[in-house]
């Protein structure tokens, strides 16, 4: 039978093509641990393996099952440094902060491929990522990107005129872009189902459908209150990411959920037009539209054009009215799988990461970049508890500031903010 997320909307094709989803087990009672993690997305799952490997006894629970969150349902694209330009965070915070935040993202990037490489993980890497614009007033910051990633070392960018764009990607909708040759997209199920493998034989004890309902800090030590059982552990890890919830008030006044949709078409065989090169794309909207072929030929196209808590009744016909207005030649495709649930996202779009008591630190809101960022910020945490240098420092010191509104109003700012955002987009 087809597990049905009780968090996430709809069956995603990631989910109807992995050949093995395994399910781990319910945490059976209390116990005790070195390091406690909640959340099994890449995030907690990186962590709970490097940490394994090194000799530490790791707890890691999750409310749901292991990739029902933005891990397993995402776009699959991973993108190149963080979510804001180099350029546009070196006017920010200076040259040294920018290059060494946007080295990380690289180093996430070789990670996250490294790790599937040793592990053996099929995760379809395909190459190449299209950044296009629908509005023709962006063209000499397209421009000035392309020379700023130069000056950052990356020689992997070049600007497409409009032919160049319409060719790359079969469709005239837009007015140019960027093609980036040292980046690509992945199928982010298998990495996640591969990832849980590789935790578990490093001896991490992992459990499904176990839910954190408190954690305190207990006569020194930290204690994560579930509907299992206790966990007692020297360090614990939040990595709930948009699934915070009421768990952690710091975490939740910085990371905020919003839902994001994808539908996956039947493959294209009567059009080769369609991204003849096999590179994803992400759009110049401020809610953005993504889309990309999968390595069997379907498109797989996410976006919305506002944000609210609730879930669509229909996300096909959202996602094929999108789809029509760049490919008018698919008006008609079937789309076979739809899909959704939350991501998150910070005020500035830069991640959050803190600790937020003695011996627990959180990670989250990753904001779009999340592929590479999550699993490399996992394995950077395993450093951290262990000991060891980390760039999560890089991180800890961004200003992240908590979005207004506190607990009873900020969703309702948020949507009024995200729909005038996506009004813009249309004009």
């Amino acid at each position: 039978m087809t597990w049905q997320s009780p968090i996430s909307p709809g069956i995603s094709w990631y989910e109807a093509s992995v050949s093995e989803r395994p399910a781990y087990p319910a945490m059976p009672g209390s116990r005790k641990a070195d390091v406690a993690i909640i959340g099994g997305g890449y995030t907690g799952l990186q962590a709970a393996y490097n940490l394994s490997k090194n000799g530490a006894d790791v707890t890691l629970i999750d409310a749901c099952r292991f990739g029902d969150g933005a891990s397993g349902r995402n776009g699959g694209q991973l993108g190149t440094g963080q979510r804001a330009w180099a350029e546009d965070l070196e006017e920010l915070i200076g040259h040294e902060r920018a290059q060494a935040l946007f080295d990380m993202a690289e180093n996430a990037k070789r990670y996250a491929l490294d790790f599937a490489r040793e592990h053996a993980i099929d995760i379809e890497f395909m190459p190449g990522q299209l950044s296009v614009s629908h509005k023709n007033s962006l063209e000499r910051d397209y421009r000035r990107h392309v020379e700023a990633m130069a000056r950052f070392g990356y020689p992997h960018l070049s600007f497409m005129d409009r032919e160049e764009t319409a060719s790359r990607l079969g469709s005239s909708h837009y007015r140019f872009g960027i093609r980036d040759m040292g980046t690509g997209h992945i199928h982010p199920m298998k990495l996640l189902v591969g990832l849980a493998k590789a935790a578990a034989l490093a001896g991490a004890n992992l459990h499904e459908r176990t839910k954190a309902l408190k954690i305190e800090k207990r006569s020194g030590a930290v204690v994560i209150e579930t509907d299992r059982g206790e966990v007692t552990a020297d360090q614990a890890l939040i990595a709930c990411n948009a699934h915070i919830g009421n768990l952690e008030p710091v975490t939740a006044s910085h990371v905020m959920p919003i839902r994001s949709f994808i539908g996956a078409t039947a493959v294209l065989n009567d059009h080769p037009e369609v991204l003849p090169g096999g590179e994803s794309v992400d759009d110049s909207r401020f809610v953005v539209r993504y889309f990309r072929k999968s390595r069997d030929g379907r498109l797989l196209f996410g976006g919305r054009e506002a944000y609210t808590a609730d879930n669509p009744r229909d996300i096909s016909s959202h996602i094929r009215r999108q789809i029509r207005e760049i490919y008018p030649a698919l008006a008609d495709v079937d789309i076979t799988h739809a899909w959704g649930g939350a991501v998150a996202i910070t005020m500035p779009r830069q991640p959050f990461c803190r600790e937020v008591m003695p011996g627990v630190v959180t990670i989250g809101g990753y904001s779009g970049h999340g592929v590479m960022l999550s699993n490399y910020c996992g394995k950077l945490y395993a450093d951290l508890a262990l000991g060891k240098e980390t760039e999560l420092d890089l991180l800890k010191d961004l200003k992240i500031p908590a979005f207004p509104g506190g607990t009873r109003f900020r969703s309702a700012l948020l949507f009024l903010a995200l729909s005038w955002y996506a009004l813009r987009d249309r004009l």
